[in-house]
């Protein structure tokens, strides 16, 4: 790891710029949410805010593709596709969608489509400096600075200046060009306390330590589930916008009419879906919402996954709670999973 004094974000996105597509998070016109948009003229004003405002989507779809074909038979021999990327920056990430990449990264860590498009991916990472609107990454340590490791670059402001950290090979090889003088020492050392104070700003989040410790003791009822899962319009939004969210499906496509040639692909599904376990026989293990609702949130919270993943699959972004129409987003069903009893 290695830390530099930058004077300006537009020098290191034009050089970051001459080998790599850019995307970063941008306003749409007469929109106030922020989408990841390509961008090659220099990196948008919103970094400069304290506040910085998370996109309305995560960028796994960067690497884990909404639809794409796995592979194709033309009669005689299966053709597996690879997908075609250019190199590309993602520019303005925060660190709770840094920590579900990584997560992904395990997830995915068999997987030639994704771990192409991985490969060709640099991140650049943001420090957060005040919590985020309905945010929880401090309760889940995914935030609100960035972890080392996550990102291949970590932007920290200071001042008119930036604290840039490289982590990786590829960082230190992109930004070599710019001859950066090495940041003071103590810099690092205000980083690491200012994260201290960052997270003591906060909102309590003993309804989420106490909901996971119940969800782990399987305390919850199968009956206070079935009453929550009431409440499950199934709509898909919290699976879609979570970061950390893999389920897919695959199906298959002739591709001549009646040729014996097919094409497979796979897209994005849900958990939450009535049929996304039924079984061919017609046997469904998740029938009920709340059955789904209850293994949807086992898997975000519960110490098995988390032993798995070395961290919870909810980074606490609060994508959830901020799309769901039946209010049971991360801290609507937190708070009733606390009281219940």
């Amino acid at each position: 790891m290695k830390s530099y004094q930058l004077s300006s974000l537009d020098t290191l996105f034009k050089q970051l710029a001459t080998q790599h597509e850019m995307f970063e998070p941008q306003q749409l016109p007469g929109s106030s949410d922020l989408h990841w948009l390509p961008s090659q003229e220099g990196p948008a004003d919103q970094y400069s805010s304290a506040k910085k405002r998370l996109p309305l989507a995560p960028a796994k779809g960067f690497l884990f593709a909404e639809r794409e074909v796995l592979f194709h038979f033309d009669g005689k021999t299966f053709i597996k596709t690879v997908p075609k990327v250019k190199p590309q920056v993602l520019f303005g990430l925060q660190s709770c969608d840094l920590c579900a990449i990584a997560y992904q990264d395990q997830f995915f860590k068999g997987d030639s489509h994704y771990q192409t498009r991985r490969q060709a991916t640099l991140l650049v990472g943001f420090d957060c400096l005040t919590p985020c609107d309905g945010g929880c990454c401090s309760t889940v340590d995914a935030g609100p600075f960035v972890r080392n490791g996550s990102a291949d670059l970590i932007l920290h402001p200071k001042g008119d200046e930036w604290l840039l950290i490289s982590t990786s090979e590829q960082g230190d090889r992109l930004i070599q060009p710019l001859n950066l003088s090495s940041a003071p020492s103590h810099w690092l050392e205000q980083r690491h306390k200012g994260e201290a104070e960052v997270v003591k700003r906060f909102p309590s989040d003993q309804h989420i330590k106490s909901s996971i410790k119940k969800i782990n003791q399987a305390t919850i009822t199968a009956e206070q589930w079935q009453q929550l899962g009431l409440q499950c319009l199934t709509c898909s939004g919290c699976t879609n916008l979570c970061p950390t969210c893999s389920c897919f499906t695959t199906f298959d496509q002739n591709i001549d009419g009646e040729s014996a040639a097919f094409k497979r692909e796979r897209c994005w599904d849900s958990c939450l879906y009535e049929a996304f376990q039924r079984e061919s026989s017609g046997h469904n293990p998740s029938k009920e919402a709340g059955e789904r609702l209850q293994r949807y949130w086992f898997h975000k919270f519960s110490d098995h996954y988390a032993d798995e993943f070395n961290r919870y699959g909810c980074v606490g972004c609060g994508r959830c709670e901020q799309t769901c129409p039946g209010g049971i987003g991360i801290h609507s069903i937190m708070r009733r999973l606390e009281n219940a009893s």
